[in-house]
């Protein structure tokens, strides 16, 4: 993998569908629906995403180029965050795929994929719990209490510059029927 700066132009024009997210972004229209004590809790959110091109990264004749990716929220009027993560969005240009690998320090890890246009302005990955190769793999507690037996993401990059994104992660709860459908949807704007 060679070194980011060394000419973020030349690999922000191999990210294909996600060159445009290369930047700085900060939102404050997000809402988190989570599960509380008493069924659902809703959190209007406040957030700050960084991404920082990377590649080529060589897998033999696979190449990927990417963005590295952090990002923080708070609850609206609040100075501590209640959110973070951390990983890599990914774009294989020879496959028409993109992809998001990230943790959250509860302790979840996500290699979510879909197909994708070069030129798309708008895609979504998904990952499934126990598949081998888009999933999601969780610590003991969380399988056993909060088990996420999928994860899907809608990403639509707007004209006006501008992107926004719906995430619903579908949790199996413990002694509840059914899935829980944790959702966060923030729209953002470039700040860097």
């Amino acid at each position: 993998m060679r070194d980011v700066t060394a000419n973020n132009t030349d690999i922000i024009n191999q990210l294909g569908p996600l060159a445009a997210l290369a930047g700085s972004w900060e939102g404050d229209e997000g809402v988190d629906i989570a599960p509380g004590q008493n069924g659902a809790v809703e959190t209007a959110y406040r957030e700050r995403l960084i991404f920082e091109p990377l590649g080529p990264v060589e897998n033999g004749p696979q190449i990927l180029y990417g963005l590295r990716y952090s990002t923080t929220a708070w609850p609206l009027g609040a100075d501590e965050p209640f959110h973070e993560e951390t990983g890599y969005w990914l774009w294989d240009a020879k496959a028409g795929q993109v992809m998001r690998c990230f943790m959250v320090p509860r302790a979840v890890t996500i290699l979510a994929g879909g197909d994708a246009k070069i030129d798309s302005n708008s895609f979504s990955m998904a990952a499934d719990a126990g598949s081998e190769t888009f999933g999601v793999l969780s610590s003991p507690f969380l399988d056993q209490a909060f088990k996420t037996v999928r994860y899907e993401l809608q990403v639509d990059i707007h004209a006006d510059g501008r992107f926004s994104y719906a995430e619903d992660t579908q949790l199996q709860i413990q002694g509840q029927d059914g899935l829980f459908h944790h959702t966060d949807t923030n729209t953002l704007t470039r700040v860097a």
